[in-house]
C-alpha cells in the first residue's frame, strides 16, 4: 500500500502516523531508539503489506498490466489504490479527505525531526505539496508513475503505465472495493497498535 493507505491505517496520534510510513524508510534500522508506540506503528505497517503483497486479489490486478509493465506492477497497484481510497473516501471514513490529510500532516510534522534524513525530505515534499491531492485523478496517478520510473536506477519500461490502469480501471477499481475491507478487518483483528 502507498502513503495514504498507510496513514488511514495508522491511529490519530503522531507516533502512529510516523511509525505507519517509517517502513518504507528502513525502519528497522531505527528500531532501537524509538517508542514502544512508534516500533507499534512500523509492525502495522509491515503487517499491512505483507497482507497485501500476498493477498489473491492483488495477485489478481497485477495480471491487468502489459509484459513490459508487470515487474512494476505492485508500485502501480499502491499509487492506484491510494487513488482509489480517495476516490471512495466516503464509504470508509466519515472525516472529510481534507480535514484528514491536515490531521495527518500536522502529526507527521510533530516527529519530522525524529525522522531519517530522506524521510524528512519525502514527508516536507509530501506534506507542502500535498501529494494526494495529486493522486485524486488519473492524470495525477499517471505523472507520479512516470515519475517513479524515471528513478528507478536501470533501463525499465514502466513509463506509460496509467495506460494499463486507464484500459482496466473499471476492473481494478472493483479489486480494490473487494480487498480493501478485507485489510481494514485484518489490521483490526490484529491490533498491533492496540497494546
Amino acid at each position: 500500500m502507498n502513503y495514504l493507505a498507510h496513514l488511514y491505517l495508522a491511529k490519530p496520534t503522531a507516533d502512529s502516523h510516523f511509525g505507519n510510513l517509517l517502513g518504507d524508510f528502513g525502519g528497522r534500522k531505527h528500531i532501537e531508539q524509538l517508542p514502544t508506540t512508534v516500533v507499534n506503528a512500523l509492525d502495522n505497517h509491515y503487517l499491512v503489506d505483507k497482507f497485501t503483497d500476498a493477498h489473491p486479489l492483488v495477485k489478481e490486478a497485477k495480471q491487468y498490466f502489459s509484459p513490459g509493465r508487470k515487474r512494476f506492477a505492485g508500485v502501480a497497484i499502491d499509487v492506484l489504490f491510494d487513488h482509489f481510497l480517495i476516490q471512495h473516501w466516503h464509504a470508509f471514513n466519515t472525516q472529510p479527505l481534507c480535514d484528514f490529510k491536515q490531521m495527518s500532516y500536522g502529526f507527521l510534522q510533530q516527529r519530522i525531526s525524529v525522522m531519517p534524513g530522506k524521510m524528512q525530505r519525502v514527508v516536507t515534499s509530501l506534506t507542502e505539496n500535498d501529494w494526494f491531492k495529486e493522486y485524486e485523478t488519473l492524470d495525477g496517478v499517471g505523472l507520479a508513475l512516470d515519475n517513479i520510473a524515471t528513478r528507478i536506477r536501470f533501463s525499465n519500461t514502466f513509463t506509460g503505465a496509467a495506460e494499463d490502469i486507464t484500459r482496466h480501471y473499471t476492473e481494478l477499481d472493483a479489486i480494490f472495493l473487494a480487498f480493501f475491507p478485507e485489510l481494514i478487518k485484518h489490521v483490526n483483528q490484529r491490533g498491533l497498535e492496540s497494546a
